[in-house]
């Protein structure tokens, strides 16, 4: 049996009427086979479609998104928009059309049943047959469709089918019909039964126990009528169907905006990507043509205004550090006559300082290691700014390094095996700037001297590696003066001392940099690592400064053969 909770009319019959006349949706007006007043859905959850199952739609499956690009999820996200604005819509109509249809059938049918049954005068106890015949032209002017009429008193069963009862009349219906109460009222129930909805109401007959009294008194016979509403959930499912099938094609075409959108949106972005590129690659002069009003014009324009003080910072930067290069260059090459008399006179005193007293002696030896110290500072700068000019050429030629190296120590008097040892593989030959080489050479083993302890090894080997990079620090073990397939000239300096600070080691090459800062002056010009390291670049090689795990700072320069 169904198991429906049924609605009822709760307003007092007016006198001479033996139904009540109240509303015909009883305690509620709710949806066609879902939850509201009046109704239940047998196999629903009172929150349903026509056919009771309860839903009307179904969400799709959730999938697992991937990322996407930017034009995706902007089409995406308006399609998103688009769906859920016609599925409210389609929804809210819906819902609202399924009511109207419904309602209309049932105010009908409750009406027309009502009418049908107060105009019937039934004597009681009622015969069967008469009762029966009632039935029959009962259920020959129903409205809007013929109903199935059925009539209970007491233990009499009476329909206009051949079946005396209805397994559609549940017993919650027949409970309110029977109830005993001073009003009796009109009952109506919605249910659904083996997939086909049905209307029941149930009409309890009165009779008026004196004349003039409005007090109506329940007789015992109750009128019941039953309709289908398949013609309604036919309509309700035209609806759904037209609902579904206009919303594809609304999708469809709400693409097209979404394109266009999209695009308006990317193009800005993708000309914002491109004059980032630009400027990346040194073009600060980039700008975005920005036209509209807009959040995206806003960008634009300040990005235009952004890369313009951008171009004008570094322009004057440029400018700046020409200048100072410009300056280091030309004073380095105005002091090179001065000092060249300089260093002549001073040479002279050098040589007749010991016929001076003591004082004038040492005097004359400070201007004269302080001449030279200058003489070198100036050579330094004069080399270093070619090397910022983009002026410093390599002269190469095929030499021995051994060789190099052997005469390097000799020209600078290095030779005591108590303070410089060299392990210089024999046979290596490669194409190099011997001078530069030189330079490169002296100023390791003069760094490793100055700021190191001896002894001071000089090794000369060949990797079969490609080299490294020119990254500093980390420790650097011993390798042997080995003599691997011959793909890299590997030249190292390494010294016993304290080594260097892993703080100073990322600065080692920097120009004028002081590991100590409380120091006021360095031993040399402060320019040799950095000379090294841009000769060493010009040969296609790197340099890299270490610690030895057993102590002491190691040079590593690393040049292609």
């Amino acid at each position: 049996m169904p198991r429906e909770e049924p609605g009822r009319d709760t307003r007092d019959l007016p006198g001479g009427t033996p139904y009540g006349t109240g509303d015909p949706y009883g305690t509620g007006t709710g949806d066609a086979y879902g939850s509201g007043g009046g109704e239940t859905s047998r196999r629903g959850d009172g929150n349903g479609d026509a056919d009771g199952r309860g839903r009307a739609w179904r969400s799709p499956r959730r999938l697992r998104l991937r990322p996407f690009g930017l034009r995706t999820r902007l089409v995406l996200a308006f399609l998103l928009v688009a769906a859920v604005g016609c599925g409210t819509t389609a929804a809210l109509t819906y819902r609202a059309a399924r009511s109207a249809i419904l309602e209309q059938t049932q105010n009908t049918a409750v009406s027309a049943f009502r009418d049908q049954v107060d105009v019937l005068a039934v004597p009681l106890p009622p015969d069967e047959d008469s009762l029966r015949d009632t039935l029959l032209n009962l259920a020959g002017k129903g409205k809007p469709r013929p109903w199935r009429v059925y009539a209970e008193y007491g233990s009499l069963r009476v329909s206009s089918t051949d079946r005396p009862t209805s397994s559609v009349i549940t017993p919650e219906l027949r409970a309110r019909a029977h109830a005993r109460q001073d009003t009796p009222h009109t009952s109506f129930q919605r249910v659904v039964k083996n997939g086909v909805p049905y209307l029941t109401i149930a009409i309890p007959a009165v009779f008026i126990t004196r004349a003039g009294e409005e007090a109506a008194q329940p007789t015992g016979l109750v009128f019941y009528a039953v309709m289908e509403l398949r013609e309604e959930e036919a309509n309700v499912e035209a609806m759904v169907t037209a609902a579904r099938d206009g919303a594809l094609p609304a999708l469809a075409i709400a693409l097209v905006p979404a394109l266009i959108a999209s695009r308006g949106v990317l193009r800005p972005v993708r000309e914002l990507r491109r004059a980032a590129h630009s400027m990346g690659r040194g073009r600060l002069d980039t700008r975005i043509h920005a036209k509209g009003s807009d959040e995206l014009a806003d960008l634009a324009r300040t990005f235009n205004e952004s890369a313009a003080e951008l171009e004008r910072s570094v322009t004057e930067l440029r400018r700046a550090e020409a200048r100072a290069r410009r300056f280091a260059s030309d004073v380095s090459h105005e002091l090179r006559t001065p000092l060249a008399g300089m260093l002549a006179v001073t040479e002279v005193l050098d040589e007749d300082a010991e016929g001076l007293d003591s004082d004038t002696a040492r005097a004359v030896r400070l201007i004269s290691a302080e001449t030279v110290k200058l003489a070198v500072l100036v050579e330094d700068l004069m080399e270093i700014s070619r090397f910022d000019a983009r002026a410093a050429e390599l002269h190469t030629d095929e030499v021995d390094v051994a060789d190099c190296v052997r005469k390097t120590l000799i020209s600078r008097r290095w030779t005591d095996p108590g303070q410089v040892h060299a392990a210089l593989g024999e046979g290596i030959r490669a194409r190099l700037d011997p001078r530069r080489f030189d330079v490169v050479v002296a100023n390791l083993v003069g760094n490793a001297l100055r700021h190191g302890r001896p002894l001071v090894t000089v090794r000369v080997y060949t990797d079969g590696s490609t080299g490294s990079t020119g990254s500093t620090g980390g420790a650097t073990g011993d390798e042997g003066a080995g003599t691997g397939e011959a793909g890299v000239l590997v030249v190292q300096v390494s010294d016993r001392g304290p080594g260097i600070h892993p703080d100073v080691l990322p600065h080692v090459f920097e120009r004028f940099y002081k590991a100590d800062p409380a120091r006021a002056r360095s031993a040399g010009s402060g320019l040799g690592l950095a000379i090294t390291q841009e000769n060493v670049r010009l040969h296609g090689g790197t340099v890299e400064a270490a610690n030895h795990p057993a102590g002491g700072a190691v040079f590593t320069v690393r040049i292609p053969l």
